[in-house]
């Protein structure tokens, strides 16, 4: 069985993401261990991007202040495999398609694989241009994995089918960022891929609290959070890990109930 089958196995799963190198490797290494310690079930690792057009202003912050960090592709890929030596929760990679292309998409994924990382999400490449990185992505034994919008309607059947490891479910229209309420049919949109596959879906976009992670949780198969934990590192910086590990608690066991 797979790490992220395994994710959804027992209970729900609590997803977090953070953007590598905010405000630097070592302590993004110290978050994401920290995050585990505290019931996190899958790891999202952001790779910052200079035009990050699925972002919302924290994450797009959060992306400046780690390029002008200095944090390169290379750092983030030698963090992921120093951090598989110590955990075992799945781990996947998010970026945009330019990171992967310029770096070359051959040799970030045999190094993504040398990295042990489970999954690739790319919001940025819609369902219908996808074979080249899916392609390549199952070559090196790597999920892509598909996310499915609001927007998507008549193309949810469709994109759940070909999906691989989980489905991405985007809470809200726009970009990523807290949202006081989400007020998309989960439900109906969970209903339509349970009918084709039996991949697990995760909701993400919007979600702050632990009400909002386990109602969300409760209508899918997890919950995804990600602009509240970047918000977090970008108050706390350096003294973030222990304060991140905290949330990350109270919002796991949230989802898990």
């Amino acid at each position: 069985m797979s790490r992220i089958k395994e994710a959804f196995q027992n209970h729900k799963a609590f997803i977090p993401f953070i953007t590598c190198g905010d405000p630097d490797l070592e302590t993004t290494r110290k978050i994401v261990k920290e995050m585990v310690k505290n019931g996190a079930d899958l790891i999202e690792l952001g790779i910052p991007f200079s035009d990050p057009t699925a972002e919302g202003p924290v994450i797009m912050d959060a992306d400046n202040r780690a390029l002008s960090a200095g944090t390169t592709t290379d750092d983030i890929l030698a963090m992921a495999k120093e951090l598989r030596s110590e955990i075992q929760v799945p781990m996947v990679f998010m970026t945009y398609a330019n990171v992967v292309y310029s770096y070359g998409m051959e040799k970030f994924l045999s190094k993504a694989k040398e990295a042990e990382m489970d999954g690739l999400i790319l919001p940025d490449v819609p369902f219908e241009e996808k074979e080249e990185f899916d392609e390549m992505c199952g070559k090196y034994g790597i999920d892509l994995i598909s996310m499915i919008a609001p927007t998507s309607k008549d193309r949810i059947k469709m994109i759940a089918r070909e999906a691989k490891g989980f489905i991405y479910i985007v809470s809200s229209l726009g970009v990523t960022g807290v949202r006081s309420s989400i007020t998309t049919d989960i439900g109906s949109i969970v209903k339509m891929i349970k009918e084709v596959t039996d991949v697990p879906c995760a909701v993400g976009f919007g979600i702050s609290t632990p009400e909002q992670a386990k109602k969300m949780a409760a209508l899918s198969d997890g919950a995804i959070v990600g602009s509240a934990i970047v918000r977090m590192i970008g108050e706390k910086k350096t003294d973030a890990p222990e304060a991140v590990g905290l949330y990350v608690k109270e919002m796991a066991e949230a989802v898990h109930q």
